[in-house]
């Protein structure tokens, strides 16, 4: 899956920019308090970008 849609997907779901770290961003799940790394790679798998996503909901 594309970075980008998986960054779409997180703003639409609230999740805020923390920072950056070495090879991934941080980013926060207000409701929750808790942060993921998204990797800054173009292309995600499939199975992470889906976790990621799913961590937001």
């Amino acid at each position: 899956m594309k970075r980008q849609k998986v960054l779409k997907e997180i703003a639409k779901r609230g999740g805020i920019f923390v920072r950056h770290g070495a090879s991934h961003d941080i980013y926060e799940n207000p409701r929750t308090n808790t942060s993921t790394q998204v990797p800054r790679h173009p292309n995600i798998n499939e199975l992470v970008a889906k976790a990621i996503i799913k961590f937001f909901s």
